[in-house]
């Protein structure tokens, strides 16, 4: 993966495989373009203060709550450390979904607004979406690292107004210079896992570039957007990856650096994993049964770590309130902790996102450098919003859903969805080299 061909073989197998899952359209590139130019994006006064174009919630629910607006007020620079972004690309997680039904509503009505607790001030409308590729067209006083024109990414935390609009606002310190070797719906695809993906990996499994060599390591549920930029970290920074998918998503995660795969369609997925050397850390997507069953794969006494991302801390707050919801969740924590580091010398941990721009960097280089790649099943024009929404919800997925925000990157699609077609018989002849 370290040479521009074995990058374009490995899109086309990802390209492969997406299409066998039944995506809607596929937008993995047989070849890589250059994004270097600035914009000329028009930062008028008068342009930053009309409405945009975004979609809301009023209320939570399912998907029949999402609503088209072109009356929403333009988030303005208002800190001196705030740029303001032209969105170009948004992608959606399961997050989203959740969010839609009020999944952490509680908390995050709080973290949006201290003062909310002295009150009842309602936190809609609510724009959703955590990802976004788009180019810098304001900046605060005090920030150092953008100017307009320039273009980024980044994750937006979910107590943030999201990204399915046409503007966003957020610290420079939660944004990133774009990957030049992306286009914007490409790029939108990967800050908001990779900032789960490496607060999960390294500030809870404590792995790094200088430690994970030859490391063991098992990614539960390894197809998503966040199993499917784990494995290609992982691989980057020397360690051995196993990962638990469906038989149809083989041949992405082998495609992406997994060095064994387990089906877990085909038979019982203990006693596939049983049979296999115990593992260093254990990166859990799945939650449920799976977290019991991994705790006996992690080899005891020598400081090895399950990290999991499906916990309870905010349903707790949801249904037993902030204070109850937090002491509830933490003791959880604490009782789990203790009696697997008791019984086995087994460190159990929790992972969740952290927003972090200075991690994207990193990231960035890495995409440049070929270690990294975009991993998009599925994209979607601004108008089809309850649509992507849908195709996520129907699960199964192979890498992420996009949005398409800005007509160039409609007009960018129209592109790439030729360039698929062109390269069908190349696609099937390099699955079957694989």
């Amino acid at each position: 993966m370290g040479s521009v061909r074995a990058m374009a073989s490995t899109r086309l197998l990802c390209l492969f495989n997406a299409k066998a899952a039944g995506s809607t359209k596929t937008l993995a590139r047989a070849g890589w373009r250059s994004v270097c130019s600035r914009r000329n994006v028009c930062s008028s006064p008068s342009r930053l203060q009309s409405c945009m174009s975004a979609w809301v919630i009023d209320q939570y629910g399912t998907n029949e709550v999402l609503k088209y607006s072109e009356d929403i007020n333009v988030p303005t620079v208002h800190s001196p450390s705030e740029v303001m972004i032209k969105v170009h690309a948004a992608s959606l997680n399961p997050l989203d979904i959740s969010m839609r039904g009020g999944y952490g509503a509680k908390l995050l009505k709080l973290r949006r607004d201290p003062m909310s607790v002295m009150d009842n001030d309602s936190e809609f409308p609510l724009i959703l979406g955590r990802d976004v590729s788009g180019v810098v067209v304001d900046c605060g006083s005090e920030v150092t690292h953008f100017v307009p024109g320039d273009e980024v990414w980044a994750a937006v935390p979910p107590w943030k107004q999201g990204s399915l609009a046409e503007f966003v606002t957020l610290t420079e310190y939660e944004v990133s210079h774009k990957p030049k070797l992306l286009s914007h719906t490409e790029a939108a695809s990967i800050p908001y896992v990779a900032n789960t993906a490496l607060s999960a990996l390294v500030n809870a499994g404590g792995l790094c570039r200088d430690s994970s060599s030859n490391k063991r390591v098992l990614i539960t549920g390894g197809s998503g957007g966040v199993g499917t930029f784990s494995i290609q970290l992982l691989k980057a920074w020397g360690a051995h990856v196993t990962v638990t998918c469906s038989q149809n998503a083989e041949g992405l995660v082998r495609g992406l650096g997994a060095d064994e795969v387990v089906d877990y369609t085909a038979g019982d997925v203990a006693e596939q994993l049983e049979m296999m050397e115990k593992f260093d850390v254990i990166l859990d997507n799945v939650g449920g049964e799976m977290e019991q069953l991994a705790m006996g794969m992690l080899k005891p006494w020598s400081g090895a770590k399950y990290v999991t991302l499906v916990t309870p801390f905010l349903l707790n707050t949801d249904s037993m309130g902030l204070l109850d919801g937090t002491f509830h969740a933490g003791f959880t924590l604490h009782s789990k902790a203790i009696q697997n580091l008791i019984s086995s010398g087994v460190f159990y941990r929790w992972g969740f996102y952290a927003p972090d721009g200075p991690a994207l960097d990193e990231v960035s280089s890495m995409v440049d450098a070929g270690k990294i790649l975009p991993v998009v099943e599925a994209q979607f024009p601004f108008t089809q919003v309850p649509q992507a929404f849908q195709k996520l919800e129907d699960g199964h997925a192979r890498g992420k859903t996009v949005v398409r925000v800005a007509e160039e990157d409609e007009r960018q699609a129209e592109g790439l969805v030729q360039e698929t077609a062109e390269v069908e018989q190349g696609v099937q002849e390099t699955a079957k080299q694989h």
